[in-house]
């Protein structure tokens, strides 16, 4: 009788605090282009971005990716942005745009971003070379294609190109959506990683942030 009890009563928890197995997922838009200079550039969500990502944070069938490095080379400043990592949303795990292909087309004030290693070679042509034996398998396991991919970065720029990148390469462009730029995020998720102190001087907390580094050396070069 005692055991019962105790198993109805959790039922019932469960059930009052939403968390039971039995809860189905809410339904995700499609992935749509925004309209304007955003949507031009960058390829930034209509539905899903820095607005409204509050709204899909913690899903089960998701990844939330953030593609900056912890501090970029180009100067983002010139364009009122950070070329550090100064925050993130809840949630995001930080995979390096710059690490995964070369990076073109940035705007001329930013001037020239990370120019090592690289998982791919984007040619002139468009086409995504590999550069190691194991890219694909790297690819695949930081954007597992059976899961809702959730892209940001700090303006929408690297996130909307590791999009394009990814189906390119054959992942299903209704699972990815570029949810813009952290600058531009006011939710109530935010992880701040820069910070004033008491000197008035700026450091970063980067141990706040989950960061997937790549060692090429440890990597097989394709030949």
């Amino acid at each position: 009788m005692k055991k019962l009890f105790i198993t109805v009563m959790l039922v019932l928890s469960l059930s009052v605090c939403g968390c039971s197995n039995d809860n189905k997922l809410s339904e995700l838009p499609k992935p749509e282009v925004t309209g304007g200079i955003r949507g031009e550039q960058f390829g930034i969500d209509k539905n899903i971005n820095e607005e409204t990502i509050d709204e899909y944070l913690g899903r089960s069938d998701s990844v939330y990716r953030d593609m900056r490095m912890l501090k970029d080379p180009g100067n983002y400043e010139a364009i009122g942005g950070d070329s550090y990592l100064s925050g993130f949303v809840k949630g995001f795990e930080a995979v390096p745009y710059p690490l995964l292909v070369n990076v073109t087309g940035l705007p001329e004030e930013v001037g020239e971003s990370y120019t090592g290693k690289t998982l791919y070679t984007l040619t002139d042509d468009g086409k995504y070379i590999a550069n190691y034996e194991e890219s694909l398998e790297i690819l695949e396991y930081y954007f597992p294609k059976d899961k809702n991919i959730f892209i940001m970065c700090g303006g929408g720029g690297y996130a909307g190109q590791t999009k394009t990148m990814l189906v390119e390469l054959g992942w299903d462009e209704d699972k990815i959506y570029n949810v813009g730029g952290y600058w531009y995020y006011k939710g109530n998720n935010n992880v701040e990683v820069k910070k004033t102190n008491e000197d008035g001087s700026i450091s970063y907390d980067f141990w706040k942030v989950t960061y997937h580094d790549i060692d090429f050396n440890n990597l097989h070069e394709v030949q």
